[in-house]
């Protein structure tokens, strides 16, 4: 069982940057691949970036490539997202998760693949 907590999110104006947290619990964080996903109302969850177990290999949405950097530490149990140059498109719900990738796989931008999830962090971006 993994519980994640996240935390970060907030009120920024567009251009601005915001640096999420996710806290895991458990001895087998380094195990799971992690995500961050995000949900604007009125639309459906969305994946952001994800992370390998050991953080060497990362990938992320189209949309926010060169903007954010996910990353992870795992004598910590945290990964984290950096968000910079921030648009109001951004504006969302940002979830993260973690999961298990089978065979030669080590990251995954879907949803299904992830099997444990927080309750999410606001961010706003006024233009």
């Amino acid at each position: 069982q993994v519980q994640l907590v996240e935390s970060g999110g907030g009120l920024v104006q567009a251009g601005g940057s915001l640096r999420l947290s996710c806290a895991a619990s458990g001895r087998t964080f380094s195990t799971y691949i992690m995500g961050w996903f995000r949900q604007a109302p009125g639309k459906e969850r969305e994946f952001v970036a994800t992370i390998s177990w050991s953080g060497s290999s990362t990938y992320y949405v189209d949309s926010v490539k060169g903007r954010f950097a996910i990353s992870r530490d795992n004598a910590k149990n945290t990964v984290y997202l950096q968000m910079n140059f921030l648009k109001p498109e951004d504006a969302a719900v940002y979830y993260c998760a973690a999961g298990k990738v089978a065979g030669y796989r080590s990251l995954s931008s879907l949803s299904r693949d992830y099997e444990y999830w927080g309750q999410g962090t606001q961010v706003t971006v006024s233009s």
